[in-house]
């Protein structure tokens, strides 16, 4: 006798803007940094069968010169910051492929998005692979200081960026460590800048080491973009 079972219905899927805070809800819940990034940010709401699941973020970036390397000014490059999203079905490459559409379909002038993995919280870029994203290397090393009971990069402590509200006093004496750049992967979002682009990809990087099972599509780490914990992205 042979037994079949019936495919799991698909739920419908829904992203529009959202707002500061349902994103900042998702962010702090749902995403590992539990941070939201430095304004001005673009906010997209994910729904599955009407239910929030969370948000995909993006934003100028902490780099005031993230499209200086490609000859693009701040309106024309982006970076993807955030991916926070709660259990979900929909796969994490299917929604940041729909929240890709939707920005470009409000930002006729963008050409470029970013995006970083950070290998020191376990990421590999994965869902940024499943996107056909660009992979061009990583970025610089870079220091930070152990501050309030948590790592912070050393532009956060010595001039209160990202939102701090000052610099810290005598941070020198602070608990330090060197991390490893992050893996950088880029979107061109037209035919001139992915040939412009081209050049630059290099091998995808691999999964260092063995994490927790995910569901398919879902964060590496429970969340995303870094990604979030409950995204890798």
């Amino acid at each position: 006798m042979i037994f079949s079972e019936a495919p799991a219905r698909k739920p419908v899927l829904k992203l529009d803007w959202c707002s500061h805070a349902a994103a900042k809800y998702a962010v702090e819940h749902w995403h590992y940094s539990r941070r939201m990034p430095m304004p001005p940010i673009v906010s997209i709401g994910v729904w599955e069968d009407g239910a929030y699941v969370g948000c995909v973020l993006f934003s100028r970036g902490a780099n005031a010169q993230l499209g200086a390397p490609y000859g693009l000014s701040m309106t024309e490059c982006a970076e993807l910051v955030r991916i926070a999203i709660t259990s979900h079905t929909t796969p994490v490459t299917r929604i940041v492929s729909v929240a890709l559409k939707f920005l470009r379909s409000n930002s006729p002038g963008l050409r470029l998005l970013v995006s970083y993995a950070d290998p020191s919280e376990g990421h590999h870029g994965g869902i940024y692979q499943g996107g056909g994203w660009v992979y061009s290397g990583r970025s610089s090393d870079s220091k930070q200081y152990k501050h309030e009971g948590r790592w912070k990069h050393s532009r956060e402590v010595t001039s209160g960026a990202f939102g701090g509200s000052r610099a810290v006093a005598n941070y020198q004496a602070l608990p330090s460590r060197v991390v490893p750049g992050k893996h950088r992967y880029l979107m061109p979002l037209d035919a001139a800048m992915r040939a412009q682009i081209a050049p630059l990809a290099k091998p995808y990087p691999k999964r260092l080491c063995a994490v927790p099972s995910t569901p398919p599509g879902a964060p590496e780490r429970v969340g995303g973009a870094t990604p979030t914990t409950a995204l890798q992205p």
